[in-house]
């Protein structure tokens, strides 16, 4: 067991209290004031900022590597089909991606990471842990979304290759007879199933399946309003659950987006409008989104930004007017039930994962600075130590 002594504890579920935590066997056993155990390792934190582990919720890390040449190491997208929706992030994450690293220093616990944007159906994303040698070891949900693109970026990749899509409706059109295709498909099963009759299983149909159950959401990369509304469109057609991921122009049907109470993934906001589609990228949105009452969360689509960005991201949202406490919520709490895994990360509860994130003062100001970063009560990050 290992007890932190003496911290300003910010637990995002229930507010914010100075004490100790006690951790066993990589949970969290028991938090309060004045904890003593006798031969207990004691680590005393003198009033530092005590954090949930941050959770990013949309981003690539181990699948495309930052430290190699382009081609090797880069395993972002399987761009030979529109639909691979039958590819597992599982698969291609290299766990030695120095991007873990970089995860680590900057308070970063957890990720969802996948498939990039070149697909209209990519492949699943994974919920992992940032430490560890075996992914299958450092996994909290191996199959957390499907992976949709709206907009630019498939219909570029395909139109290069004289193949559809070539335009948004393309886009459209491919993803609903796929999933036209994937609810036949499950009747079939269901109906051979039911007889006790062989049938023979197609990967990607299934991966649609889980999402017309509602198993899975379906993680749709819209940046334009038009796109923003044409993955509720598909919501709507298919009575599925969905996330709006990077959301850019999100603030131009704010009231729309509402409506349909979706959960929405921000980001991310600190790099450049590097395409005709990013021209209204504004960091207001956020605050305008929240502003809806949305559940919402942050990202940096690493590595369009560094891990580090997504604490800097929350700060701007203060300076634009969110509080701090619901800009912490939006990288702790609030990603981790967008993602599917509150029940284990993303507060600091009695029961929950140790994952934590300890500062030398308040992170919201730029001069504060990680003493530690904690992943499954172990310090996986100390800035203390020369070494």
């Amino acid at each position: 067991m290992i007890l932190l002594k003496n911290g300003e504890i910010h637990t995002v579920t229930n507010g914010i209290f100075y004490g100790d935590i006690l951790i066993d066997n990589g949970k969290i056993k028991d938090i309060g004031a004045n904890i003593n155990i006798e031969g207990c390792e004691s680590i005393e934190l003198n009033g530092a900022y005590v954090s949930p582990g941050f959770i990013e919720s949309h981003c690539h890390v181990g699948l495309h590597g930052q430290d190699v040449g382009a081609g090797e190491g880069i395993d972002i997208n399987e761009s030979t089909d529109p639909i691979t929706a039958s590819l597992r992030a599982i698969d291609g994450i290299n766990p030695f991606d120095s991007g873990f690293q970089d995860a680590r220093e900057a308070g970063v616990t957890t990720v969802l990471t996948g498939p990039g944007s070149a697909n209209v159906i990519g492949g699943t994303f994974a919920a992992i842990k940032t430490k560890g040698i075996v992914v299958d070891k450092m996994v909290i949900k191996e199959e957390a979304a499907l992976k949709a693109a709206f907009g630019d970026n498939p219909r570029r990749i395909y139109k290069s290759k004289n193949k559809m899509p070539s335009t948004r409706m393309g886009v459209a059109a491919i993803l609903r007879e796929n999933f036209y295709k994937a609810e036949s498909y499950n009747h079939r099963v269901n109906i051979l199933k039911s007889k006790g009759e062989y049938y023979e299983r197609n990967l990607k149909l299934e991966a649609l399946v889980k999402v017309l159950n509602k198993e899975i959401p379906l993680k749709c990369h819209c940046h334009r309003a038009d796109d923003i509304a044409t993955a509720i469109r598909i919501k709507k057609e298919f009575n599925i659950d969905i996330t709006l991921d990077h959301c850019t122009e999100g603030h131009l049907i704010k009231e729309y987006i509402k409506e349909n109470q979706l959960p929405v993934i921000v980001g991310p906001m600190l790099s450049s409008r590097g395409k005709q589609e990013l021209k209204n990228k504004r960091i207001s949105t956020i605050t305008e989104l929240f502003n809806e009452g949305l559940e919402m969360a942050l990202t940096t689509d690493y590595p369009v930004m560094p891990f580090s960005g997504l604490l800097n991201t929350a700060i701007e949202a203060c300076k634009n007017g969110v509080d701090e406490e619901d800009a912490l919520k939006m990288i702790t709490i609030s990603a981790a039930k967008i993602s599917g895994i509150d029940k284990r990360v993303g507060s600091i509860e009695v029961g929950k994962d140790c994952d934590l994130v300890i500062f030398d003062n308040n992170p919201f100001k730029y001069v504060s600075k990680i003493l530690y970063t904690i992943i499954d009560g172990k310090i996986v990050y100390n800035n203390l130590d020369n070494n």
